[in-house]
C-alpha cells in the first residue's frame, strides 16, 4: 500500500497588487495554519519519505514550515516547477514516476488542480474544493506508483484549516 497526501499551500498575501504571483509570500494567517496543519499531519501518523513541493514562494513556504512541524529534513523537499498552476496529469505523471521503495508522498501545490485532483481520487464524495492549505490523504491499494490510476483509492483524510480539533 502507497499513501498520497495533497496539500494547497497555505494563504497567501495580496498586500502587493504589482507582485507577480510566483512571488507572492504567506500572510499572517497562512504562517500560522501551515505549522498547525504539520502538527495534524504528524499527529495522523503521517510520516513522509518523500516532499514535492510547487516552487512558487507561498507553496515553499508552506513546503518548508510543515516539513519544520512534522521533523522532515527540509533540505530534502524536491522542488519542482510543473507543479506551479498544473493541471491533474502533472500530478499523475510525476507520482507515476516515483520510486517504489517510497511508501509515504506529500505533495504541495496550488488550485485548480489540486482540488482537481483530489475530487479525481477521493472515494468519499468529500472533497470537491481544497481550500488554503487544506491536507487531503489516500491510500493506494497498490505496490507500485506507476498503478496510480489504476489501483483502488481510500480517502483517510481530508483536514482544513478551519477544521476544529482538540
Amino acid at each position: 500500500m502507497k499513501r498520497l497526501v495533497l496539500i494547497r499551500h497555505a494563504k497567501s498575501s495580496w498586500a502587493n497588487p504589482l507582485q507577480s504571483d510566483f512571488d507572492r509570500k504567506l500572510n499572517e494567517r497562512g504562517e500560522h495554519d501551515a505549522p498547525m496543519m504539520g502538527h495534524r499531519i504528524m499527529a495522523a501518523g503521517i510520516v513522509p519519505g518523500h516532499i514535492l513541493s510547487s516552487t512558487a514562494r507561498r507553496a515553499a513556504d508552506t513546503a518548508k514550515l510543515i516539513a519544520q512541524e512534522i521533523g522532515f529534513d527540509a533540505e530534502k523537499i524536491e522542488w519542482c516547477d510543473d507543479l506551479y498552476h498544473c493541471v491533474p496529469a502533472v500530478f499523475e505523471e510525476l507520482i507515476q514516476a516515483m520510486n517504489d521503495d517510497l511508501n509515504t508522498l506529500i505533495i504541495i501545490a496550488h488550485n485548480p488542480g489540486i482540488s482537481e485532483f483530489a475530487a479525481s481520487l477521493d472515494s468519499s464524495g468529500q472533497i470537491h474544493h481544497m481550500p488554503t492549505c487544506a491536507v487531503a490523504g489516500f491510500e493506494l491499494d497498490t505496490e507500485h506508483w506507476s498503478e496510480l490510476l489504476n489501483c483502488a483509492k481510500k480517502t483517510f483524510l481530508f483536514d482544513t484549516p478551519k477544521n476544529y480539533h482538540d
